[in-house]
């Protein structure tokens, strides 16, 4: 018997020690009492809480890609950030009062929540319209998840220290598994921070520069750039020294970056170089009509590497930085947003030319957009086979609305003006020869030999 009750004994003992170096399991048994009824009403009041707040503070006007607060109340950065805080309060003001079990789980669950809320809504604002992007979110979310699963089981600590076993030289120094990863999680979590914050001086940059002009929007675009890859290469230099690399060993890399842009990244760096020598010098601005490589459109935003140029049909254009500086570009807002357009139009002959062309004149230059200096003008352009050809030209100074729009109210214009004077718009005349056949045809060669033989029927 107390051979029996020793050994019981032992077993109770290691038990509780399991059970203490497991406190998820404990909090998973937990969960099972009446206590974690209160708790769940207390973390449903957190998140009650969070939402009410968000709702209240999120302006009307606030952008659908915001970080801060997302397409809805609930998927942007605020929601977590809120619910987490309201969590962890009440965990410490309920320990003293009921055994954790619920809040055990319900932290780390939502401190997972904010960090992949974070990566999502960072990247998006950063990357719009990157498909990589979405992959990307993808492999955070399933690593944040299974580092927060083994994070609650206990089983972290164990791998930290495994990683912690294998090492290997770099650069002169000795750099661990784990060290390098942690390096990397500080690294993206520095280059997010890098990259929300770039994102969020680029939105205030950018806010209300239509006002100012095109100028100061390419002004503003270059600061912009500028800022985010100084913060970009200082978040990068950050990174690498709190995961214990030297930054000695960049001037490695240093050397075969240098080499790798000379042998086949040139293009790469002539690209960003002609980008920034773009918005510096505003030869092209945003807003721009221009025709590149027999492509016309209106640029629609400059990046570092590339141009944007969008045509009146929807379809854009991706125009290398390089190709802006070295080809030839027929930019129509350069000096002056004011374009010509022009149509034709003929009339029959015999009409009272002295009269239809003053009244022409007044008719396109009463449509709305068609600006009066310079004056439109109708001119008598050629004498066609059907009728008198009219050359029609005038100036708008809002291309950037559209051109076939104004030339079909001119073409209107000028169709109601010539209804109202009772000009005709010829139609195409043409003179028909019949040649005979039959017996009509044998009469008609024997009616023309003699005359072709030269003699005089009688």
């Amino acid at each position: 018997m107390n051979g029996a009750a020793a050994g019981a004994t032992l077993a109770a003992g290691i038990a509780v020690e399991r059970a203490a170096d497991a406190p998820a399991l404990l909090a998973l048994h937990s969960l099972l009492s009446l206590d974690a009824l209160m708790e769940l009403a207390v973390l449903a009041g957190c998140l009650l809480l969070a939402w009410g707040i968000v709702r209240a503070a999120r302006p009307a006007d606030t952008p659908k890609d915001s970080i801060w607060f997302g397409y809805r109340h609930i998927d942007g950065v605020l929601f977590p950030a809120l619910a987490l805080l309201a969590a962890l309060l009440a965990r410490w003001a309920l320990k003293t009062w009921l055994p954790i079990a619920v809040f055990q789980f319900a932290v780390p669950i939502l401190f997972s929540l904010l960090v992949i809320r974070i990566a999502v809504r960072v990247l998006r604002a950063a990357f719009p319209n990157s498909r990589s992007v979405r992959v990307l979110e993808r492999t955070l979310s399933w690593f944040v998840w299974i580092g927060m699963v083994l994070w609650v089981a206990g089983l972290l600590p164990m791998l930290l220290a495994e990683m912690e076993a294998i090492t290997w030289t770099l650069g002169g120094a000795s750099v661990s598994l784990r060290s390098l990863v942690e390096g990397v999680l500080n690294a993206g979590a520095v280059l997010l921070g890098a990259l929300w914050l770039s994102s969020t001086i680029e939105s205030r940059l950018l806010a209300g520069a239509d006002k100012f002009g095109r100028d100061s929007l390419s002004v503003r675009k270059i600061m912009a750039n500028g800022v985010r890859a100084l913060l970009l290469v200082v978040g990068l230099m950050m990174a690498m020294s709190a995961a214990g690399i030297p930054l000695g060993a960049l001037s490695v890399l240093g050397g075969a970056v240098g080499v790798g842009i000379g042998l086949g990244m040139q293009k790469l760096a002539a690209n960003y170089v002609s980008g920034f020598v773009i918005l510096a010098e505003r030869s092209l601005r945003i807003g721009d009509l221009v025709k590149v490589d027999n492509f016309e459109g209106r640029i629609t935003d400059i990046h570092t590497r590339y141009t944007v140029i969008r045509a009146p049909g929807g379809r854009e254009a991706i125009v290398p930085n390089e190709m802006m500086l070295t080809q030839r570009v027929e930019n129509a807002s350069f000096g002056d947003s004011s374009l010509s357009l022009n149509t034709v139009v003929q009339v029959a002959y015999g009409s009272d030319l002295e009269t239809v062309l003053p009244r022409l004149v007044q008719a396109v230059a009463e449509v709305p957009r068609v600006i009066p200096a310079p004056a439109p003008a109708v001119l008598l352009n050629s004498f066609g086979a059907d009728g008198l050809d009219l050359f029609v030209t005038f100036w708008i100074s809002d291309p950037e609305n559209g051109q076939g729009n104004v030339r079909s109210d001119v073409n209107l214009a000028i169709l109601r003006t010539l209804n109202e004077l009772g000009v005709e718009i010829p139609f195409p005349q043409r003179v028909m020869h019949a040649v005979p056949t039959g017996d009509d045809a044998l009469k008609a060669g024997d009616a023309r030999e003699p005359a072709a033989a030269g003699v005089v029927p009688t």
